[in-house]
């Protein structure tokens, strides 16, 4: 890919991308809030300020390899009535975030094809692009956050829904999930999981 291709794609990528990973953070924090844990609005990350949610390993890790993630919203579990099911909440907020972006950009994209004869092409095409762009970077961090490796979503609903001492088991897993996750990403196995479900997913949603 020559420079120009790079930017083209990137000016056409970071927008969704970023909103897609502060719209998730979000998601995560005001549930957590909702559920009666400040910290998150404490430290002021109930908001759609990108800044605040980026983890710069994160966006070099979506450049590179078309995977990313944003730092993690502080969540306290002991500010919460029931903790397991307040963490399980919280987990599931931020996928369901992402599928519901996704599904608004793919309701976009056929509303912005209806009006294909009256916007100008140099305003249509980038738009469409990047909602098209945004439909797949949503549900590729959807389903990549469901994955039951920690430290990610799905580790933690996984842990809201096995028996407590299970859970403390599996919790301990954590210090090394992201060698994990590294590992199962350099030897193909995690893109043979979740691509099957992206593209799926994203050809219910555009086809």
């Amino acid at each position: 890919m020559n420079l120009n291709n790079f930017i083209q794609q990137f000016i056409i990528l970071a927008p969704p991308f970023l909103f897609a990973l502060t719209f998730h953070e979000l998601a995560h924090g005001y549930v957590a809030w909702n559920l009666g844990d400040p910290t998150a609005k404490n430290q002021g990350r109930l908001t759609l300020n990108p800044l605040k949610h980026l983890d710069p390993l994160g966006v070099i890790a979506f450049i590179i390899m078309k995977i990313g993630w944003a730092k993690p919203v502080p969540v306290n579990p002991m500010y919460f009535k029931d903790p397991r099911k307040g963490m399980l909440l919280v987990a599931l907020a931020g996928p369901a975030a992402n599928v519901l972006l996704a599904v608004v950009s793919a309701v976009l994209v056929k509303l912005l094809l209806l009006m294909i004869h009256i916007l100008p092409m140099y305003i249509l095409s980038p738009v469409a692009n990047m909602l098209v762009a945004s439909v797949w970077i949503n549900i590729m961090l959807a389903v990549f956050n469901c994955l039951p490796i920690p430290p990610l979503d799905g580790s933690k609903v996984l842990m809201g829904v096995l028996p407590p001492e299970t859970a403390r088991i599996y919790e301990k897993l954590e210090p090394f999930g992201f060698i994990l996750l590294l590992v199962l990403f350099y030897t193909g196995i995690i893109s043979r999981i979740i691509m099957p479900i992206i593209n799926l997913a994203q050809s219910m949603l555009l086809g």
